[in-house]
């Protein structure tokens, strides 16, 4: 039996995304160093999570660790206004909520919004908006 395995392709965002990242999160010093892990990594958010991940303690084991991340900050990130706000790119409103609600490291929320970006703000919240409806029409 062979086994296969489907690796998904890496997550990257250009110079030009970077550069307007830093005009919207000039004020949080933890997403400036950030954004220069992401241009270190060469816009590798994948990389970049995994050395940002280390960096705070964490012990990231897998390829497909920020994913993971992004995943249990779904609920901060699509409740209330906060998708509207990405798709108007206003990423600096759900950075500053990640940090607020504590569900991602100061220094990690900017990767898992530019990660949520890059998937689509819909896709990503899809999950959420099932189960919700899913639970609307079952009660």
């Amino acid at each position: 039996m062979q086994l296969t395995v489907i690796e998904k392709p890496m997550t990257t965002i250009t110079s030009q995304a970077i550069a307007r990242y830093r005009d919207q999160l000039a004020q949080f010093p933890e997403a400036m160093l950030a954004l220069d892990t992401i241009e270190d990594c060469e816009g590798n958010l994948e990389d970049a999570a995994l050395a940002l991940g280390i960096h705070v303690g964490q012990q990231p084991d897998r390829n497909d660790w920020l994913e993971g991340l992004a995943k249990r900050c779904r609920v901060a990130i699509c409740e209330g206004n906060f998708p509207a706000a990405l798709k108007d790119n206003n990423i600096s409103v759900v950075v500053s909520h990640l940090g607020d609600r504590k569900v991602c490291h100061p220094l990690l929320a900017p990767l898992v919004v530019a990660y949520v970006l890059e998937q689509g703000i819909d896709n990503f919240c899809a999950p959420i908006r099932f189960k919700l409806h899913y639970g609307e029409d079952n009660s």
